[in-house]
Order: C-alpha cells, then sequence, then structure tokens
C-alpha cells in the first residue's frame, strides 16, 4: 500500500514512510490433493474501503468475489503457479517458493519490501533479491497480505471450476481439489487425472486400495 506512516500490526511493529512501496505476497493451495499452487502478491496502490478485506479463509465466496474486484481495480498484482507435476516434482516447499518468484516476475513494479504469510524459510532468491518479512498469521492480521491471499484464493477457486469442465467426473467446482469426502469418494472410484498429485500420501494410498480391489 502507498501512504504515510503506514503501520503493519504484528509481534513486531514496523513503521514506513511514504515512499515506500510495500506488497503483500501470499499463497493458496499447499493442501489439495489436485490442482496447482497460486501465489500473489499485492500492492494496494489507492485504498479499498468499501468491501471488507480479511484472510480469505474468513470470508464467504461472495464477500471474496466483491474484495476481488475491488481490489485488481485499486492496485498492482502478480499471479505465480506452481502445477501437479512440478509440485510432485519439488515438493510441497520448494514448489511454493517457485510460486513466489514467479508471481514477483508477473508484477509490473517493483516493491521495497514484501510482507509475506507463513514461517516457511526462504531467502532473498525467493524474493528475486528484494527485501522481505515474513509473519506468521500474516493473512490474518496484515492488510496488505490479506489482499494478497483473496485474489490468490479467488484465482485458484475460478481455476478449478474451470478444471472440473475439464474433468467432470471428479467435481472440482465443489471441493477445489480438496481432501473432503467427496473428492476422496470419486477418487477412489475413477483413479487419479491429470492434476492430482500424485506424489500426497493421501492419493498415493487411495490409488493403492482401489488398485488392490481390482485384482481381488
Amino acid at each position: 500500500m502507498l501512504n504515510s506512516q503506514t503501520k503493519v500490526k504484528s509481534k513486531n511493529s514496523l513503521e514506513l514512510s511514504d515512499k515506500i512501496i510495500i506488497a503483500g505476497l501470499d499463497e493458496v493451495g499447499r493442501g489439495p490433493w489436485a490442482g496447482p499452487i497460486v501465489a500473489c502478491v499485492y500492492v494496494e496502490m489507492s485504498p479499498v474501503t468499501d468491501v471488507k478485506i480479511s484472510d480469505s479463509k474468513k470470508l464467504n465466496e461472495a464477500q471474496r468475489e466483491e474484495a476481488y474486484a475491488a481490489l485488481i481495480k485499486a492496485g498492482e498484482y502478480g499471479i505465480g503457479y506452481t502445477t501437479p507435476a512440478e509440485i510432485d516434482q519439488l515438493g510441497l516447499s520448494r514448489a511454493n517458493r517457485l510460486a513466489f518468484q514467479r508471481a514477483i516476475s508477473d508484477l509490473k513494479i517493483r516493491p521495497d519490501l514484501i510482507l509475506i504469510d507463513g514461517k516457511d524459510k526462504i531467502d532473498r532468491r525467493t524474493t528475486l533479491n528484494i527485501p522481505f518479512k515474513t509473519f506468521i498469521k500474516g493473512d490474518l492480521n496484515i492488510r496488505a497480505i490479506s489482499c494478497a491471499s483473496i485474489i490468490a484464493k479467488v484465482t485458484r477457486d475460478r481455476l478449478m471450476s474451470k478444471m472440473a469442465k475439464k474433468y467432470p467426473k471428479y467435481a472440482f467446482e465443489d471441493h477445489k481439489g480438496y481432501g473432503t469426502p467427496l473428492h476422496k469418494k470419486l477418487l477412489k472410484e475413477h483413479g487419479a487425472c491429470e492434476i492430482h498429485r500424485k506424489s500426497f500420501k493421501p492419493v498415493q494410498a487411495l490409488l493403492q486400495t482401489s488398485l488392490i480391489e481390482e485384482l481381488i
């Protein structure tokens, strides 16, 4: 956000001048069994005051969509993806960092500081040599990160709804790839598709069980 005497409320209070460009960075999709990780880095160029801004998990779908529409008009943002195949190959932590890098590369302006949700160990290579600070529960407590989390969540949900049309057997529009009872049932019935994360132990276990049942 660009404003005077910006304050970031956290355990370690941060106070910044009006000449510093602050970006929030967050990802969505580490836990699902299918689909990509989606990261967003966001800079609020003008204040958004008429919608609710919070951790995307604290908002319902209508609130997220409303906030998303306002935020993309009021700021600059970059989106980064890592595919299920990359997640299988790299593991979650490295795939997450790659999504961060791609999001920052996609941002049209260069921030002076990036505020990042989470506690993962990252370095300046991840942020393309831009200074950063990480915050546990940053998506809930720090506005810039909340904004990024909303855009990442809406972007990923829309993508998974598109994937539902390509892979109609799995009802991705309902569970967005997360390990719900419905997803578990459909995965066991139909096996894995192209966007399933085959390195995930629950997916491996279900596929193995399904194969054994076919052989018996």
